[in-house]
């Protein structure tokens, strides 16, 4: 037995007026992703514990059966780990974002979706300006970057900025959580003098000039230390190899700590214009080598973001058509058995842009399991499946039975 599973990040959503009272999911049209459901069986899942934030890094680690209440270090580590930094277990990591910025508002968590190669010579900036022998930022994917103190403490808390759009920049700066903290007063420094370096840029000012959203802010979030994680294999023994397929460093570096071999696809962006066949191509060349294959796809998160609701319902439709369809049509060709999972990690309701720690919905089509009576895949039909609800690691116990 083979598994695959194919992962929406954020795609669940909430009624929509929009669309009728519908989500998105509803909405869509998705015949290949409503015949996995019917061939299948339904369920929903808790993927975020109540302890920890509802973000991708914790969903996604859950859904690949990790305990993430004993284990979650926070995203920067796992992103660190993606890209190759060799960071030393006293260093205290985090995610950086480079934000958009104006008049003291945060306007968007992604400086106006920045191009890797433009995001390398700002990060390039920070180093020459900011960086020092314990502070050091290192280049990542468009808005995605990684900054590390060395002997940094963890005594403060900090709010990731595609939670706080539009926010007063002020309001929303990481706080310690004692009254005090040296390390925290360190980066909210180095956010308030990023703004004005960054913004003499030429990259910045030929974007303000073409009225582009300038890059012009760092916001770092999700401080951790090196975590101590098995890898899949070592906790379910049925699975010998596995690769992980995505655009986002986060998902990557999940995979590389859990033993799983990263798969880049050219063109993959973790937009709406990402390299879907490409993405499907993969995964189906993947499955002929390897046991489990972990594919995700970024883009209905973005879209729910950015609030559009008409690009979260293509996003959708584009991954029934050009991932699921062929996906499924090539396992019928295949020599061994595939159980398939379609989930996303958690809602990302396009109302209020920010992720949310509701229950998702999630089909498992196992080889040898009766099919349920749910013939179409969403938010409601899901509660009505036969696998009921399900509670964090018991997703992949499931899937592994």
């Amino acid at each position: 037995m083979k598994y695959l599973v194919i992962l929406t990040d954020g795609a669940a959503d909430e009624p929509i007026a929009e669309l009728g009272g519908k989500t998105v999911f509803q909405a869509a049209k998705k015949p290949n992703i409503d015949a996995l459901a019917k061939n299948g069986c339904s369920g929903m899942l808790k993927t975020v514990p109540d302890s920890l934030h509802p973000g991708s890094e914790v969903a996604n680690m859950t859904i690949m059966g990790y305990e993430t209440e004993k284990l979650y270090q926070g995203r920067g580590v796992l992103e660190a780990a993606a890209i190759g930094i060799d960071f030393e277990p006293t260093d205290l990591v985090m995610r950086c974002n480079i934000c958009t910025v104006n008049d003291g508002i945060l306007v968007n968590h992604s400086g106006g979706h920045i191009s890797t190669e433009d995001a390398g010579q700002l990060i390039e900036l920070l180093n020459e300006k900011l960086a020092d022998d314990r502070v050091r930022f290192y280049k990542g994917v468009s808005y995605r970057h990684i900054l590390i103190i060395k002997g940094g403490k963890n005594d403060f808390s900090m709010t990731p900025p595609h939670d706080v759009p539009g926010s007063p920049v002020d309001k929303v700066m990481p706080k310690p959580n004692n009254g005090k903290s040296d390390t925290c007063d360190l980066i909210c420094d180095l956010m308030r003098r990023s703004q004005a370096i960054l913004e003499e840029h030429p990259i910045n000012k030929a974007r303000k000039a073409a009225g582009k959203p300038m890059a012009n802010h760092i916001w770092p979030w999700s401080a951790g230390f090196k975590p101590s994680m098995p890898t899949i294999q070592q906790m379910y023994p049925q699975i010998k190899t596995g690769s992980v397929i995505s655009a986002v460093d986060l998902i990557f570096g999940i995979g590389r700590l859990g033993g799983l071999k990263p798969v880049m696809v050219e063109g993959a962006t973790g937009l709406y214009n990402t390299n879907f066949e490409g993405k499907a191509k993969a995964a189906i060349e993947a499955l002929k080598s390897d046991d489990y294959v972990y594919l995700h796809m970024e883009a209905p998160d973005e879209a729910g973001h950015e609030g559009d609701v008409k690009l979260k319902v293509q996003t959708i439709e584009d991954i029934d058509k050009k991932v699921v369809g062929p996906i499924m049509e090539a396992i019928k060709t295949m020599d061994e058995p595939v159980c398939v999972a379609l989930l996303p990690d958690h809602p990302t309701p396009c109302a209020i842009k920010t992720h949310t720690r509701a229950d998702i919905p999630f089909i498992l089509c196992k080889p040898g399991m009766k099919p349920d009576a749910v013939d179409k895949y969403d938010e409601e039909s899901a509660k009505k499946g036969s696998l009921g609800r399900l509670v964090l690691t018991e997703f992949m116990q499931k899937m592994m039975e």
